[in-house]
């Protein structure tokens, strides 16, 4: 099969992109605006960039009469955001949070969700994440520019909450403890936890 893209309305080229380039992470996405209301969205255009400076991003598509969601416009009026990783046991509660609420509802409070302070900025994070990354915005990108789709979105982590049960005696990340879910395409979701994980060590003399 060969798809021309350019000849694609852009809802075809979301369901062939997102139905392939899987798995993804979840990022979570706590806010707040600049009067103090909560927001909380997930999004599975996410990733680590760099580790110098620390730095994730994620991209929110706009809402579909053109205006940018809740959760960008939060960010540039305070510059500060938490990106929480969704564990199997939240996955409803995620779920929940994805609906379109007015921006003057909080899904924290709507659809039941805890909240716990950050250290270093001004918006909670999710209570019983396995991980929470608090993050100052780097840079915030409408794409494209002339007609923006999404909105990329810098992060620096400036602070990382990191549960303990998912750490294995020797202290470091156990993937059989973390299991965290991934989105893939149309409905189904995938996990990290899974018999079929495996190691694979680097090729000798792999420059670090």
């Amino acid at each position: 099969m060969l798809i021309d893209f350019s000849t694609l309305e852009p809802r075809m080229a979301y369901f062939w992109m997102a139905s392939t380039i899987t798995p993804r992470p979840v990022a979570w996405v706590s806010t707040r605006s600049r009067d103090g209301r909560t927001n909380l969205a997930p999004f599975s255009f996410f990733q680590m960039i760099t580790p110098s400076p620390p730095t994730l991003m994620f991209s929110p598509l706009v809402n579909s009469n053109g205006s940018m969601k809740d959760t960008v416009r939060n960010i540039k009026e305070t510059g500060e955001f938490v990106v929480n990783l969704v564990s199997h046991d939240l996955v409803k509660l995620m779920n929940d949070t994805s609906f379109g609420y007015d921006a003057e509802i909080s899904e924290f409070e709507q659809c039941g969700v805890g909240a716990l302070p950050s250290t270093k900025i001004n918006v909670p994070r999710v209570d019983g994440t396995p991980v929470s990354f608090e993050c100052k915005l780097s840079q915030l990108m409408p794409y494209p520019a002339h007609a923006p789709s999404c909105y990329v979105i810098f992060g620096e982590v400036v602070a990382a909450h990191i549960d303990d049960a998912i750490l294995g005696d020797d202290q470091q990340i156990d993937p059989m403890k973390l299991d965290l879910i991934s989105r893939m395409g149309a409905d189904w979701y995938g996990r990290t936890k899974a018999t079929e994980n495996f190691t694979l060590a680097r090729p000798t003399g792999w420059a670090r």
